[in-house]
């Protein structure tokens, strides 16, 4: 798996920690990102709203996130 290219900034109690440690504790939350990041969670976490019906159908609100902004009338709710 590609780790993506991103900052992450850890504090760690112990200052005796060793540098395997770190990058090991580096690792396991860059794959808890990616699993938060994906597409599928994207999905299961927003529903699309199309003037008189609401989907939570995966491929509609993928087909409607393609572009950069929504039509019209079209809006995509966060369930959290």
């Amino acid at each position: 798996m590609k780790t993506p290219n991103r900052d992450l900034l850890v504090l760690l109690k112990n200052e005796f920690a060793s540098e395997r440690s770190i990058e090991q504790e580096v690792e396991s939350i860059n794959h808890i990102l990616v699993q938060a990041e994906s597409l599928e969670q994207f999905c299961l976490s927003h529903e699309l709203v199309d003037r008189n019906c609401i989907t939570s159908r995966p491929k509609k609100i993928l087909r409607a996130i393609r572009f950069a902004e929504l039509k019209p009338f079209r809006f995509l709710i966060n369930k959290n």
